[in-house]
């Protein structure tokens, strides 16, 4: 059996349990896109402000999707790289600053798409709480918490429905708080513990980003 309906149901038992954090100030991170209906139905319970947090993986040379780092949007974008990997494959630093150039140009254009110029949410001094509509291999999470770690949110607190249980056990290093409804040793994907998991278009994120800041 599914776990959760739908993302709204997902949201709404989220939100029951990041409700009794008492967080003081909280500003709500959503990865787009799946991450934000989660998103909407928390930042609307806890009356709080709803962004978006964009990260893009940095690839590596003719591997666009071997990682060897992320760069992550805010008031002042961040890079998180694998330094021993970018060094074990001798990957130059002018390539690297390109590709970091490259998705942060990306990163800007799907910041205008869904939030047309609107700067990034300050978190100065906020409880910082990052979702997503569940977590594989938490790889790009990671990033984005260590980006925000840059910040100057008084704490992170990473808030998901779904994930496997070694994988939240290694994100407990770079969060500060961590709420996860359902952490299965027997994992599979994030889809499957869901009922409807249909993709979220960007007319959507788009929509729900309008209703709450209204």
């Amino acid at each position: 059996m599914s776990t959760f309906a739908n993302r709204q149901d997902a949201g709404q038992r989220l939100a029951e349990a990041v409700e009794k954090l008492g967080l003081a100030d909280p500003v709500v991170l959503a990865l787009p896109r799946g991450g934000v209906p989660v998103a909407a139905v928390l930042a609307e319970r806890l009356k709080a402000p709803l962004d978006v947090l964009l990260a893009r993986k940095i690839g590596a040379p003719g591997e666009p999707e071997f990682a060897i780092g992320a760069v992550v949007d805010g008031p002042a974008p961040a890079t998180v790289l694998h330094d021993e990997t970018i060094d074990r494959l001798a990957i130059s630093k002018d390539y690297v600053d390109a590709e970091t150039a490259r998705q942060l140009a990306a990163i800007a254009d799907r910041r205008r798409l869904y939030l047309g110029e609107d700067a990034p949410a300050d978190l100065t001094g906020k409880d910082a709480v990052i979702i997503d509509d569940g977590i594989a291999t938490g790889a790009t999470i990671e990033a984005a918490m260590k980006a925000v770690r840059q910040s100057a949110a008084r704490q992170i607190v990473l808030a998901v429905p779904v994930a496997p249980a070694s994988t939240i056990e290694r994100l407990r290093g770079v969060a500060d708080q961590i709420v996860c409804l359902s952490a299965p040793r027997l994992f599979g994907a994030v889809g499957a513990h869901y009922a409807d998991f249909r993709q979220v278009a960007d007319d959507e994120v788009k929509r729900l980003l309008r209703q709450a800041r209204s």
